[in-house]
């Protein structure tokens, strides 16, 4: 159940939606729009968009608009192995800051299909707080749709359109 007075915490997995967006639409998400549809005319209490470097030209333009949006953003620089693999990924961050605003908010939005994330729904959910989630089904672990209080597919949204650039 949706009320007004929600404490919410939204927090967007960059990395996974990007690609996610890229490989099912070859465009990138619309952050702004994201935010407005998981906020709902609720309480945000905070809005985090973990994001990670990779010294491209257009990551500055990037995360000065996620401010300007209204995000708070959590940078992690990507690591390049000796063979040349590369691994930037957020999910641990991302759950350590989840448990410690689980005990502020009444609800807490993942905006990721990444199935690592089920253990971490089903964990604030035993500790009473609700957990939407928010990402494309096609490209989105059925664990984790499954786990949460409520999840969101956007392409079954009527604008799915709009969440798109």
């Amino acid at each position: 159940m949706m009320y007004k007075d929600q404490r919410i915490a939204v927090f967007i997995d960059s990395q996974n939606m990007y690609h996610s967006t890229k490989s099912l639409y070859n465009k990138n998400l619309n952050y702004n729009k994201i935010l407005e549809y998981a906020v709902d005319g609720r309480k945000l209490i905070r809005a985090i968009a973990y994001v990670v470097k990779a010294d491209t030209s257009e990551e500055e333009t990037f995360f000065d608009a996620l401010k300007d949006i209204g995000f708070e953003i959590k940078i992690k620089e990507l690591k390049v192995y000796y063979d040349g693999t590369k691994k930037g990924d957020w999910d641990m961050g991302i759950a350590i800051d989840a448990m410690a605003l689980a005990n502020k908010v009444d609800v807490i939005i993942l905006v990721t299909g990444d199935g690592d994330f089920t253990a971490l729904v089903e964990t604030l959910k035993a500790k009473g707080v609700r957990v939407e989630v928010i990402s494309f089904k096609r490209s989105t672990s059925k664990e984790l749709t499954e786990a949460a209080t409520k999840y969101t597919d956007i392409e079954s949204l009527d604008e799915h359109q709009d969440f798109l650039l």
